[in-house]
C-alpha cells in the first residue's frame, strides 16, 4: 500500500468568503486523477451528502485527526463547467506564480452580489443628420463646448444611454434640458433591461483592405484545422489591427462562441468600447478599475447568463465567465500594464495562453512594438507571425521622427527642457491650428544620475544597467548586485562637475510651457490629474473635441489614441525610461518612443516627431527613430543572451521583506543558501530599490535557469521553508516569474 495523499478542497466557490478550506482523503484507485484544480465529489455535512468541491492542494501530511476524515468520493469527468475551468486556470496560476490558492481563487472569481434594477435615461435625436450638422456647427461657433459634444455622440448614433454621455463625455442634465427644448434631442426613462445594455443592433462589417484580409484569413484558416498556437500581429501604428479583431471576433460569434478583448489602459475603454459597439451593438459589455464592484459583477453576469459575448477591459477582463469562450484579444500585448503587482503576480499573456488551451479557444496578441518574449516565441515557431506594414488609411504615413541631442543644446546656452527644435515645431502647428502632444515618462521610482556635459549615465561595473541615487545614504546602489559607490562629485569621464539626478515631472513641464507659449491651452494627463471617476475620458474628450492644444502627459496618453489634428509629437526625456534600473529598461524605451511616434500624423496631414536625448547613440533610441522593430530586436536579444535574462532564461524575483532589516537580510541570505542547493544560479541578496517601504525594509534575491520548472522547484523549497523556519517568522516573499 502507498503513502496516503490528502487534499484540500473547497465547497462553495461562488461564496464571498472563499477563505475555507475542508480536507479529505484521496482514495487509492482514484489518486492517479486527482490534481490541484480537479473537480471531485465529497461527502459535506451531518448527513455525508454528496457536495461538488475543487481540489486546492495535495499533501501526503494530515493536517487535522485523522480519525475524523472522509474519503473523496468520485471524481467528476464529465459535464466541464464554467467554474471547473476557472478553477484550473487558479490551480495553474497558483503553481506558475506562487501565493495560495485562496489568493489565485480571488484572481479568477468574482464574489456574489445583488444588483438592484435600476432606471436608466436614454438620449435619441429628434433633428434629421443635417439639422444636427448645423447645430454642431452653431454650437462650436458660440462655445458651446459640452452642447458639442453631445451632438457629436448623436451624429453617430442617435440613440445614446445617458449614463455613457454623463460618464465619457462629461455631460449634465443641465445641458441637455434647453437642448430638448430646443427640440434636438428627447429624453426618455426606462428599467434598465440587462441584457440590451445600449439599446442598438448590430450593424453590417466594413471592408477590409488587402493586409487585414490576408491576417484574418490566415488566423481563422489555421483555427479551422485546428492549430491552436497563439498568433502574433506585428503591425506598425495605425495599420488597422482594430479592424482585424472585430473580423476575427465576427467570425467567432457566427459559431455561438464567446471572445475577450483586453486593452492596457482604462484610458482606451472608452474609446474601444464605442468602436465595438458600432460594429456589435448591445453584444459587448466592458469592465474596469473604476467600475464599482457592483457594476463589475453586474457586467460579468450579463456574461456568465450568455445576455452578452464580448468582453472589453483591462486584464481583469481576462476571466469573464463566457461558457463557451472562442477567441481572445490582446491588444498592444508588450505593455506593462499587463502585468499584475499584487499576489499573484502574473502576466497576463501567460495566463491567456493557459485559459485559451483550457477551453480550445485562439489567442491573437497585436502590437506595434511586440514584447521580447512573445517575438521570439513566434521566430522559434511557437507562435504564428503576421505582418502588417503598412497604415490601413489611405496617404497616411509614418511620421518623420528626428532627434535632438540636448548635450548640444546645453553647449549652446538653452537650458530648457524643451528644444529649439521642438519649440519652433509647436508654435508651427498651433499657427496652423493644428494639435500637439508632449510625453515625458515618469515609469520608475528613482531617477538616473548622469553628466549634463557629456551625457554620461553612472552605470554599475557589474550589470550594465544604471545606479540609483539613495537619499538615506548619499550613495550610488544597484538594484541587481548590491554593488554602491559614493555620489561623484565631477564625472568620470570628462570631468564634469555639472552631475545630477533628472527629476523633471509633468507638471513642471506644463507651467514651463504656459509660459513658453501663453496663448495655448494646455491639458495635463497624468496620475495626478485622473484620480476622479470619470477623468481619464473627460481630459481625452476635451482634447479630441479642440478644447485644447497641447495634451502633456506620461505614457498613458500614447497608447493607442487617435487624434486626427495632432501633427507633433514631442518626447520630452527619453533617457528616462533608457536608464531605469531594470534589464528590460531598452526595450521599454523603444516601445515608447515607437507608440508615442505612432500618435502623431494619423490623418492626412503629415506628422512631425522630436525626441529629445542626451544619448542619440543608445540602439533603442536610434532604432525608434527608423521604426525598425526588427533591428532592435537583434541588438536587444544579443544582450539577454550575453547576461541570461529573459526570454533567453528564465527569471525569478524574490523580495523579501520585514520589520527589521537584520531580520530580512537574514531570511534572504537563509534563501540564498537554499537556492545555491537546488537547480539554477542565484543573484543577491541584495538591497531593494527602495530599501524601506511603508516601515518594511527589502531585499531582493534573482534566480536564473534554463526553463521555468526549474525555478519553481526551488521556489517550492523555499515555500516549505518559511512554514518550518524560524528565520522566517514575520517575513513576507513576494514572487515575480519572467521566462
Amino acid at each position: 500500500m502507498g503513502r496516503e495523499c490528502f487534499a484540500k478542497v473547497i465547497i462553495d466557490i461562488g461564496h464571498p468568503d472563499l477563505d475555507r478550506y475542508f480536507e479529505y482523503a484521496v482514495p487509492e484507485h482514484l489518486a492517479p486523477a486527482v490534481r490541484e484544480g480537479s473537480s471531485v465529489m465529497v461527502p459535506f455535512g451531518r448527513g455525508s451528502t454528496l457536495r461538488k468541491a475543487y481540489v486546492t492542494e495535495l499533501s501526503d501530511v494530515c493536517e487535522y485527526d485523522r480519525a475524523k476524515i472522509r474519503d473523496i468520493a468520485s471524481v467528476c469527468e464529465k459535464d466541464v463547467t464554467i467554474e471547473d475551468r476557472r478553477i484550473r486556470l487558479a490551480a495553474w496560476i497558483r503553481h506558475r506564480y506562487g501565493g495560495t490558492m485562496i489568493q489565485a481563487l480571488k484572481t479568477v472569481l468574482p464574489a456574489k452580489r445583488k444588483i438592484a434594477p435600476k432606471t436608466v435615461r436614454y438620449i435619441r435625436a429628434v433633428m434629421s443628420p443635417e439639422e444636427l450638422a448645423a447645430a454642431l456647427e452653431t454650437a462650436v461657433r458660440k462655445h458651446y463646448h459640452a452642447r458639442a459634444r453631445v451632438i457629436e455622440a448623436l451624429i453617430e448614433d442617435p440613440l445614446v444611454p445617458f449614463p455613457i454621455l454623463a460618464r465619457n463625455l462629461s455631460v449634465s442634465m443641465a445641458t441637455l434640458k434647453p437642448m430638448e427644448t430646443a427640440g434636438i434631442l428627447e429624453i426618455t426613462e426606462a428599467v434598465e433591461r440587462r441584457q440590451r445594455l445600449y439599446g442598438r443592433a448590430a450593424t453590417e462589417a466594413f471592408e477590409l483592405n488587402a493586409s487585414q484580409r490576408s491576417v484574418v484569413d490566415g488566423i481563422l484558416g489555421g483555427l479551422a484545422a485546428g492549430d491552436l498556437r497563439p498568433c502574433l500581429i506585428h503591425g506598425v501604428t495605425a495599420s488597422g489591427k482594430t479592424e482585424v479583431y472585430m473580423e476575427l471576433i465576427a467570425q467567432i460569434l457566427k459559431e455561438g462562441r464567446q471572445a475577450i478583448v483586453l486593452i492596457p489602459e482604462i484610458s482606451l475603454t472608452y474609446p474601444t468600447m464605442m468602436r465595438f459597439y458600432r460594429r456589435f451593438g448591445d453584444r459587448i459589455g466592458f469592465v474596469h478599475s473604476q467600475l464599482s464592484e457592483g457594476e463589475k459583477y453586474e457586467q460579468l453576469a450579463l456574461a456568465a447568463s450568455g445576455k452578452i459575448d464580448i468582453m472589453i477591459g483591462p486584464r481583469s477582463a481576462l476571466f469573464t465567465p463566457f461558457s463557451n469562450l472562442g477567441l481572445i484579444v490582446i491588444d498592444e500585448e508588450h505593455d506593462g500594464a499587463y502585468d499584475s503587482e499584487t499576489v499573484p503576480r502574473y502576466h497576463t499573456v501567460e495566463v491567456a495562453e493557459e485559459l485559451a488551451r483550457i477551453c480550445g479557444a485562439g489567442l491573437v496578441l497585436g502590437s506595434a512594438t511586440p514584447s521580447m518574449r512573445s517575438y521570439t516565441r513566434a521566430l522559434d515557431g511557437r507562435y504564428r507571425l503576421f505582418r502588417m506594414k503598412e497604415r490601413a488609411k489611405k496617404g497616411s504615413r509614418l511620421a518623420e521622427v528626428s532627434v535632438v541631442d540636448m548635450r548640444e543644446e546645453l553647449l549652446a546656452g538653452n537650458r530648457l527642457p524643451f528644444s529649439r527644435e521642438l519649440t519652433d515645431a509647436v508654435r508651427e502647428a498651433l499657427g496652423r491650428s493644428e494639435q500637439v502632444m508632449l510625453f515625458l515618462n515618469r515609469r520608475g521610482y528613482s531617477s538616473f544620475v548622469s553628466c549634463r556635459s557629456c551625457g554620461h549615465v553612472m552605470v554599475c561595473p557589474h550589470c550594465d544597467v544604471s545606479m540609483s541615487y539613495h537619499k538615506s545614504t548619499g550613495r550610488l546602489h544597484c538594484h541587481y548586485c548590491g554593488h554602491e559607490e559614493a555620489y561623484p562629485q565631477v564625472c568620470p569621464k570628462c570631468g564634469s562637475k555639472y552631475i545630477a539626478g533628472f527629476r523633471s515631472g509633468t507638471q513642471k513641464m506644463e507651467e514651463l510651457l504656459q509660459k513658453e507659449f501663453p496663448e495655448a491651452r494646455i491639458l495635463r494627463m497624468d496620475r495626478d490629474t485622473t484620480r476622479g471617476k470619470d477623468s481619464y475620458e473627460k481630459i481625452l474628450n476635451a482634447f479630441a473635441s479642440g478644447e485644447a492644444d497641447v495634451l502633456i502627459g506620461t505614457q498613458m496618453i500614447v497608447k493607442g489614441h487617435d487624434f486626427p489634428r495632432v501633427t507633433v509629437m514631442g518626447v520630452l526625456a527619453a533617457d528616462l525610461s533608457l536608464y531605469a534600473p531594470d534589464h528590460t529598461a531598452a526595450e521599454r524605451t523603444f516601445q515608447l518612443l515607437t507608440q508615442a511616434a505612432g500618435r502623431a500624423g494619423r490623418s492626412d496631414d503629415p506628422g512631425r516627431v522630436i525626441i529629445q536625448t542626451y544619448t542619440p547613440e543608445h540602439y533603442s533610441i536610434e532604432t525608434a527613430a527608423k521604426q525598425d522593430y526588427e533591428a532592435f530586436y537583434e541588438r536587444e536579444i544579443l544582450y539577454r543572451r550575453m547576461l541570461g535574462y529573459p526570454p533567453a532564461m528564465a527569471m525569478l524575483t524574490c523580495m523579501v521583506s520585514a520589520e527589521t532589516e537584520e531580520r530580512a537580510d537574514a531570511a534572504a541570505k537563509r534563501l540564498a543558501a537554499l537556492a545555491a542547493e537546488g537547480e539554477g544560479q542565484v543573484f543577491g541578496p541584495a538591497d531593494d530599490a527602495i530599501p524601506k517601504l511603508r516601515d518594511l525594509y527589502r531585499k531582493v534575491l534573482y534566480i536564473k535557469a534554463g526553463e521555468g520548472e526549474q525555478i519553481i522547484r526551488t521556489r517550492n523549497a523555499w515555500d516549505r521553508a518559511v512554514e518550518n523556519e524560524p528565520v522566517f517568522t514575520g517575513v513576507r516573499l513576494l514572487y515575480d516569474m519572467s521566462e
